[in-house]
């Protein structure tokens, strides 16, 4: 991991490259407790397609900084944009790739309120597999497993254990201290889309933050990087 968290490629390489698909990360900014940045899950979802892109030969872009968290709107420094104007983004980076001559995208979404993902990849998948969306809810339960994570993805929902893990693998620095005390489990949520995470929660977390280790960070990302050739191959475009 190199730690920029973004791309510092130049048009030269990225041409001698000659990559058939290319990986996009989706983010957000929104509220992770008072111990994650509100960028965490750019973060995150820049650390995964990092990864894969250098795993598999793809060419990796810039992320999506700012998505769907109105759930977190009311806790300060959280900012969103419509699932129309992502959907309308997505929309414009797939043509401009296409016009390029690379028909192939990957999306690593880092948010799990980005719901407007899923029919966008469905829809652009009708005439044929031109996108992904990962990591699918099974390659995050098997990152889970991988390694050795205490919670499941279901109670630890948000600023939990697996995110926790991953940031402290990957850039330590931005992890504040976490305690026991910020441990959060409230669950089941059948009224979120309704009340948003306040209806849940008064910290902004809903996970254990407190079983995260870096080393659990480190064997879910390559539990993850593993898991991303299944995808590759369906899109068409092996590895």
């Amino acid at each position: 991991m190199s730690g920029q968290f973004i791309t510092t490629a130049t048009s030269a390489e990225v041409g001698a490259q000659g990559a058939a698909a290319a990986v996009l990360p989706v983010g957000s900014f929104e509220q992770h407790g008072d111990f994650l940045p509100l960028a965490t899950d750019t973060i995150v979802a820049c650390l995964i397609a990092e990864r894969i892109a250098a795993g598999y030969n793809l060419f990796l872009l810039p992320p999506v900084t700012v998505s769907c968290s109105h759930e977190h709107a009311a806790f300060p420094g959280t900012v969103s944009i419509s699932a129309a104007t992502l959907a309308a983004v997505i929309g414009d980076i797939r043509r401009s790739l296409h016009l390029s001559g690379i028909g192939k995208l990957a999306v690593v979404n880092g948010h799990g309120g980005n719901y407007v993902l899923s029919n966008i990849v469905q829809e652009a998948n009708v005439t044929g597999p031109c996108m992904t969306l990962f990591p699918a809810r099974e390659d995050w339960e098997q990152a889970r497993r991988d390694a050795g994570c205490a919670t499941t993805g279901s109670e630890d929902m948000h600023a939990g254990e697996l995110e926790v893990s991953l940031l402290l693998h990957a850039a330590p620095s931005l992890v504040g201290e976490v305690r026991s005390d910020r441990d959060h489990l409230a669950g089941p949520r059948p009224y979120l889309l309704l009340t948003g995470m306040p209806g849940y929660t008064e910290t902004g977390v809903i996970g254990r933050p407190s079983a995260g280790t870096a080393a659990k960070g480190g064997a879910a990302l390559d539990s993850l990087a593993r898991s991303f050739g299944p995808h590759l191959r369906q899109l068409g475009s092996a590895s």
